[in-house]
């Protein structure tokens, strides 16, 4: 690799040329990193709900042509001037959002909204210099969420890099970057209720899930949780809330072949919204005598946030919403919610921040002390990753490991 440094690199990467349409295995003129900025041989990377969202130009400005791409694993090829904690060799996982450690988010032991990292879907240059480090033949393809891991080499921001232990599988532990610690959060002390929704997932995966529990809502232990939504994201976080102590757990999804997978992870009851005439929050506050303690909304539907909020006890229930949703959505619910002491709450990648947090859940990983494999249920080549992308759109499985070395 140290040959390469400084150097423009050719190499293989999947471009999105328009909204929609199966991307193109291209070769790419790749830059060498500029100051604070790393460049990372990708190994293994996925596709997650957010790569599908805005693939399809659903959210925020659309922008092509675009490599996609944000859940990976790989190893430093090179850095650039003023990087000093990463060295070319080093095994990492790149991160949509990230920790520059100075700013007032990042000092604060309450929040992980890096105000110079936080992620920015509409943002398809460097923050460096405004420009792409991508192009083919001279024209610029933009980048994604600062990480384009859809590319045998890629450029991030130092701030975005998390350095893990080399002992680490790569295959494995690159589901960290994203989507376990999302739903994790709500997992700690809560009793989990899931719904699932077949349009979409956040960006946050596994780790949103699994952080929403054991971070934000941070439920007592036997409670009862509902998660809404049984994808990757979802059954991070019913994992969560196995992992601390839950006594029920309810997945709630309108696809029913989603319960039996859902069971490895902790789902005890399964709610198909399509089977019931009435609003699924009315259903389960029947079924729990008065609602759950904890709701985790997985979707990044409107009406699937609506509902895990108005399914939590009034007095003690605490709703945390974790998908991603559509810009023009709006949330509406009457304001007695609130006044009978039901709590809503909002998490950002599960309140893990990335350079700190993610060495130390790759740690609990390799002490056995949280499980990866179950996640990941396909595996492509790079060459066929619009099979990865069918997969999802299809919401067969779970997670599919996308081999960047055939």
């Amino acid at each position: 690799m140290a040959s390469s440094a400084n150097q423009i690199i050719l190499c293989k990467a999947a471009v999105s040329w328009e909204a929609g349409k199966p991307l193109v295995i291209e070769e790419v003129e790749v830059a060498p990193p500029q100051a604070m900025e790393v460049r990372i041989k990708i190994l293994y990377t996925a596709i997650c709900h957010s790569d599908i969202y805005f693939w399809e130009a659903k959210g925020q400005s659309p922008l092509f042509p675009r490599i996609f791409g944000h859940e990976a694993g790989g190893i430093v090829e090179s850095v650039g001037e003023g990087v000093t904690e990463l060295k070319p060799g080093d095994h990492v996982l790149p991160i949509f959002t990230g920790e520059c450690k100075d700013c007032a988010h990042c000092k604060s032991e309450q929040s992980n909204m890096c105000e110079l990292l936080r992620v920015n879907p509409d943002r398809g240059v460097m923050i460096e210099d405004g420009k792409s480090r991508f192009s083919i033949k001279g024209k610029p393809i933009y980048h994604f969420v600062g990480t384009s891991t859809f590319s045998e080499y890629t450029v991030v921001h130092s701030g975005c890099v998390a350095k893990i232990n080399p002992s680490a599988p790569l295959d494995t532990v690159f589901l960290l970057s994203c989507g376990f610690c999302t739903g994790t959060e709500i997992i700690r002390t809560c009793k989990p209720v899931c719904i699932c929704n077949e349009l979409k997932l956040d960006f946050w995966f596994l780790f949103q899930g699994f952080g929403a529990a054991v971070n934000v809502a941070k439920p007592p232990k036997g409670s009862t949780v509902a998660v809404f939504g049984l994808g990757a994201v979802g059954l991070a976080a019913a994992e969560g809330a196995k992992f601390s102590g839950a006594s029920r757990i309810i997945g709630v999804d309108v696809n029913p072949n989603r319960l039996e997978q859902a069971k490895k992870f902790g789902v005890t009851e399964f709610v198909n919204p399509k089977d019931h005439n009435k609003p699924v929050q009315e259903v389960l506050v029947e079924m729990t005598n008065g609602g759950v303690d904890t709701s985790i909304e997985c979707t990044g539907n409107i009406q699937a946030m609506i509902s895990a909020f108005e399914s939590v006890h009034d007095g003690w229930g605490v709703a945390v919403l974790v998908g991603f949703p559509g810009k023009d959505d709006v949330f509406k619910t009457h304001p007695l919610n609130f006044l009978t002491e039901r709590t809503l709450k909002g998490t950002f990648y599960g309140n893990f921040k990335p350079r700190t947090d993610i060495p130390l859940l790759v740690e609990k990983y390799m002490n056995k002390e949280i499980e990866l494999e179950k996640f990941i249920t396909h595996s492509v080549p790079f060459s066929e990753i619009n099979t990865a992308f069918d997969l999802m759109l299809k919401g067969e499985g779970i997670r599919c490991l996308i081999r960047m070395e055939e």
